[in-house]
């Protein structure tokens, strides 16, 4: 409103002012003189007045060319830390992203990732580095398939800290039926308990030739995709398992067990059956054994529990029959369903151990109550051009941990005569 009135009042000065035909004499000629003047300061008001008109005609420009990128990105597609659910991977995105990933290995460790929206880039002191959430969610779904306990177990998502930490009840408040007149003593108080599950750091460093980074006949992103997302998943499917909790997640195998039963055996101890013999299962009704493993399991905790083994056991107990000659393992009614063993489902973890002395080669619980993981969120990456020419290194790195959360959630089975 203000440009519109500075320009009306222009509009109204553009002509100068003229002389009208008089006898005055000496005053006339004092008089065009003054006009003359006035003419010149109108000529420079319009003249400066234009000029300004056209510099906010020029921001005004420039403000909406702002506004038109803004709006345009904002309907493109969502490429940002919003995985869609389920771990859904959308193709296109992917693509995208690894069209990135590819740019920035070939680079100097800033490559032009503009066209992917809401993707974290930026530099630190020791090179550039990224974070890809299409690319995330694509390791996720591998360490799944590597690692059923990542699939059975609580995961936990951590934004600050370097360590999870959650109080535990392992009493219970006790209660005293009376009468109506009888006094009401103090009653005992339960105990609480702190779980810390710290975060570990795993990190894979695969490197490449230059030459292969300069050369388009191979598909960089996807290629540099399954040497990351290989290493880590292996690294955690063995460390959930039998981790020794040393700068690696603690593995469900590696805390101390004993036979007690829940209440009478210390917390921090998981329980074990015993399969009847040293190396094996015993030579008569094996199968008893894996019913007492199901047992000895509280109610509470048997709704959602599976059996974990290797595929060597599995071979062994596909085999057992029961006392009218049927066979106890039953194969998945459809096709992807795990095979059924006294009820509950089979999940085969090829990081447990095999039947022999003093191993434990089947556990049975509900993980999602018994083992959690926390993680922080995004993968860095770091590229290294610098220290062994011609090769270039990708340093990616990220932090998870693993424990078990609830002692009465799992039980293991033994070889033990």
């Amino acid at each position: 409103m203000r440009l519109r009135n500075r320009l009306a009042r222009s509009s109204m000065m553009t002509s100068p002012l003229e002389i009208k035909d008089g006898s005055g004499g000496a005053s006339d000629e004092g008089t065009a003189e003054t006009i003359s003047e006035i003419n010149e300061a109108v000529k420079r008001f319009i003249d400066r007045n234009e000029a300004e008109t056209k510099a906010l005609k020029v921001q005004l420009a420039a403000e909406k060319k702002r506004v038109d990128a803004l709006e345009k990105k904002s309907n493109r597609p969502n490429l940002g830390s919003d995985v869609a659910p389920n771990n859904k991977i959308d193709p296109a995105a992917l693509a995208l992203e690894r069209k990135a990933m590819a740019a920035f290995v070939r680079s100097d460790g800033n490559g032009d990732l503009s066209e992917v929206k809401a993707m974290s880039v930026s530099t630190d002191p020791d090179g550039g580095y990224l974070v890809l959430p299409q690319r995330s969610s694509v390791m996720t779904t591998r360490l799944y398939e590597e690692s059923p306990v990542r699939r059975l177990a609580r995961n936990v998502t951590m934004t600050t800290g370097d360590a999870f930490e959650e109080p535990f009840d392992i009493d219970n408040v006790e209660a005293i039926w009376v009468g109506e007149k009888q006094a009401r003593p103090e009653t005992d108080s339960p105990k609480l308990g702190l779980l810390n599950i710290p975060l570990q750091e795993v990190y894979a460093n695969p490197k490449a030739t230059q030459k292969l980074l300069d050369t388009s006949y191979i598909d960089i992103g996807a290629w540099l995709d399954g040497k990351i997302n290989d290493r880590f998943a292996r690294s955690d499917a063995e460390s959930f398992v039998s981790g020794d909790g040393i700068n690696r997640p603690r593995g469900f195998l590696n805390y101390d067990t004993t036979t007690e039963n829940d209440f009478d055996r210390a917390w921090g101890k998981l329980q074990y059956i015993k399969t009847g013999a040293a190396t094996a299962f015993a030579a008569v009704s094996p199968g008893d054994v894996l019913r007492d493993l199901v047992w000895s399991l509280r109610a509470p905790y048997r709704k959602n529990a599976v059996f974990l083994m290797n595929s060597l056991t599995a071979s062994v107990i596909d085999k057992f029959k029961n006392g009218t000659g049927d066979y106890i393992w039953r194969d998945g009614m459809t096709a992807g369903a795990p095979p059924i063993l006294c009820g509950y489902p089979v999940e085969i973890d090829e990081n447990m151990p095999a039947l022999g002395a003093n191993t434990y080669p089947i556990a049975f619980g509900n993980f999602a109550l018994g083992y959690t993981i926390p993680e922080r969120p995004g993968l860095k990456m770091l590229r290294d051009p610098f220290t062994d020419k011609p090769n270039v290194f990708f340093y990616a790195y990220r932090r998870v941990g693993g424990g078990v959360s609830n002692f009465d959630a799992i039980k293991l089975l033994k070889c033990e005569a």
